[in-house]
C-alpha cells in the first residue's frame, strides 16, 4: 500500500530525515515512535506529500507519489494534522464537510446524498454528531480533535495519515478512537499510519511499529519486538521498565523516576510487625511491599502493606467469598487497595513465624498449616470438589530487592520445603493414603521490601532460596506440630 525506500529530507541543508526505508500493507495499522525532534512528523509530512524530499521513492499503491496529483491523492490519502488552526468559525458539520472536497465534481459542486451519508457517518463514529451545529470555536481540544478526525474519515480514503491522534482526548476517547481505527483496519481493510507520543498506546493497537532516532531508522518491527527496554531507554535516553500487559500480549512501559534516599533506606519485615487474635494474623509494614501472591484479595502481582490471615468457622461457605473477604477488612479498617487477605480454617495459635538471615539473605516466615483436606497431587483426579477444611497458608517476607525471576522461584522453593515438611511428618491424603503434597486450599504469598542487597535468583541453591527452604520448612513442621497437639488435647 505504501512504500517509502531510501528517503531524505527536511526543512534545512542538511535532511532531517536520512535514509528512511519502510513499507506499510493494506489493512495495517502501522505506528511511528521517536522523541520530540527524531523527525517523525516531518516523514509523515512527506509521506502525504506536504513536504518534499531530497532524495528517495514514496509509492501509494503502486504509483509514485510525484505522479498523483493533489486531488488525486486526497481521495486515496487523508491527514489529520497533529494541530488544526481554522480561519472561521465554522460549525462542526461544516467543518465535517470539508473533507468531501476531493469527491465533488465540476465547477458548481452539488452535494449529494452520498456525501450526506459519508459526513452522517464520520460524525457516529466519532461521537461528534451530537454537537453537529455548534460552532468550533465552542469546543474544547479534545472535541475539535474529534471534529478534525471525522473530517479525515468523511474524506472516505483508503489510507488515514494521523500525528498524534490521542492528542487532548481524554482516557475514554482515546480508547473508542483507537478501538474504532482497529476495526476499520480489520473490517473494512483502511490502512492507518499513526505518529504516536503514548509508547502504550502504539504497543496496544499497532500490528507494527517503526523507532526513529534522530532522523534514522533505530529499529522496525512488530511491538514485541520494537517495546524493549534496550530500545526505549537508548532511544528516549530515559530508565523505563517493561511489563506485559495483563490482559492482552503486548509490551508496557513503565516510567522508573529518580529513587530517594528515603526510598533507600533499609529496615527488617520480622516478627515485631505481628499482630495476632483469635479473629486473625496480620502484619503491617511501614511501607508498600512488593507480593505476588494467592490470596482471596491481592492476588497476582501488586504493592501492599497490610497482610492479613483471617480464621473463618470450618463450615464457612459463601457464594461471593471475594466480596465478603472484602466486606469484612473494609470493617476492620484495611484499604483493601494495598492488602493481601487470606483465610484458613486452622486456629491461629497453631501459627509459626522465623526469621532466617543466611549469606546477606534475610527471609522472614510465617506458616500455619492444617491438613484436615490433604491431597497427593499426583492423584487429585480421584478427589471430588468438596473443600474440607485444612490449608496451608504460607507467608514469605525477604528483606532486600528481588527480580521477578528470584520472585517466581521463591513461590517454588517456598512449595518444595513445605512438601518436604508434609512427608517428613508422614501426611497422607486420607482417600489415597499415598504421601499428601499438600492440602486443596492451599496459598502463598512472597513479598519484599525492594530495599538493600538484589536478590537475583531464589532458587534452593541460592542463599536467598536456602534461607526460604529452612524458614518455609521449619515454620510448617512446627505449625503442623502445634495443630497436632491441639487435636490431642481436645
Amino acid at each position: 500500500m505504501i512504500t517509502v525506500e531510501h528517503l531524505f529530507g527536511g526543512y534545512s541543508s542538511k535532511p532531517i530525515v536520512q535514509n528512511v526505508s519502510f513499507s506499510v500493507k493494506q489493512g495495517e495499522l502501522f505506528g511511528i515512535l521517536g522523541p520530540n525532534g527524531s523527525g517523525k512528523t516531518t516523514l509523515l509530512k512527506m509521506v502525504s506529500g506536504i513536504v518534499p524530499f531530497s532524495e528517495g521513492v514514496i509509492n501509494i499503491k503502486g504509483k509514485e507519489l510525484k505522479h498523483y496529483s493533489p486531488k488525486e491523492l486526497a481521495k486515496v490519502v487523508a491527514v489529520l494534522p497533529q494541530m488544526t488552526s481554522h480561519e472561521f468559525s465554522y460549525t462542526v458539520k461544516e467543518t465535517v464537510s470539508l473533507g468531501r472536497y476531493a469527491h465533488q465534481k465540476g465547477f458548481f459542486r452539488a452535494w449529494s446524498d452520498q456525501d450526506e451519508q459519508a459526513v452522517q457517518k464520520a460524525m457516529q463514529q466519532t461521537g461528534t454528531e451530537t454537537f453537529a451545529e455548534h460552532s468550533l470555536l465552542e469546543l474544547s481540544g479534545g472535541e475539535r480533535q474529534r471534529v478534525f478526525l471525522a473530517q479525515a474519515l468523511a474524506q472516505e480514503p483508503e489510507i488515514l495519515l494521523l500525528d498524534e491522534p490521542t492528542n487532548h482526548l481524554d482516557l475514554s476517547f482515546q480508547k473508542d478512537l483507537l478501538d474504532l481505527l482497529k476495526k476499520m483496519t480489520k473490517e473494512l481493510g483502511l490502512t492507518v499510519v499513526s505518529i504516536f507520543h503514548d509508547l502504550n498506546l502504539a504497543s496496544l493497537y499497532c500490528d507494527r511499529l517503526l523507532l526513529i532516532e534522530k532522523g534514522q531508522v533505530h529499529g522496525l518491527g512488530i511491538p514485541s519486538e520494537i517495546v524493549k527496554e534496550e530500545h526505549i531507554n537508548s532511544v528516549y535516553e530515559t530508565k523505563v521498565h517493561q511489563r506485559p500487559h495483563p490482559e492482552v500480549p503486548k509490551p508496557q512501559m513503565s516510567i522508573l523516576p529518580q529513587r530517594t534516599n528515603q526510598d533507600e533506606v533499609c529496615f527488617q519485615i520480622d516478627e515485631g510487625l505481628v499482630e495476632t487474635s483469635e479473629e486473625m494474623i496480620t502484619l503491617n509494614s511501614p511501607i508498600l511491599l512488593k507480593t505476588l501472591s494467592a490470596g482471596v484479595i491481592g492476588a497476582g502481582w501488586g504493592w501492599n502493606r497490610s497482610f492479613v490471615n483471617r480464621h473463618v468457622d470450618k463450615n464457612y461457605n459463601h457464594d461471593h467469598f471475594k466480596q465478603e473477604m472484602h466486606d469484612f477488612l473494609t470493617a476492620q479498617g484495611f484499604d483493601c487497595n494495598e492488602t493481601v487477605g487470606m483465610m484458613t480454617a486452622v486456629f491461629l495459635d497453631t501459627a509459626a513465624f522465623r526469621l532466617v538471615e543466611h549469606e546477606g539473605a534475610s527471609v522472614f516466615a510465617m506458616v500455619t498449616a492444617g491438613v484436615g483436606n490433604a491431597v497427593d497431587v499426583s492423584r487429585a483426579c480421584e478427589h471430588d470438589r468438596a473443600m474440607l477444611p485444612g490449608t496451608i497458608n504460607t507467608w514469605v517476607f525477604a528483606n532486600g530487592r528481588l527480580t521477578e525471576e528470584a520472585f517466581v522461584q521463591a513461590v517454588m522453593t517456598a512449595t518444595e520445603a513445605k512438601v518436604k515438611a508434609l512427608f517428613e511428618k508422614g501426611v497422607k491424603d486420607p482417600l489415597t493414603g499415598s504421601l499428601a503434597t499438600g492440602t486443596s486450599t492451599d496459598s502463598v504469598l512472597i513479598a519484599a521490601t525492594q530495599r538493600g542487597e538484589e536478590q537475583a535468583f531464589a532458587g534452593t541453591i541460592s542463599p536467598l532460596g536456602q534461607a526460604i527452604g529452612k524458614a518455609v520448612y521449619e515454620c510448617t513442621i512446627e505449625s503442623l506440630e502445634k495443630s497436632k497437639n491441639r487435636r490431642c488435647e481436645k
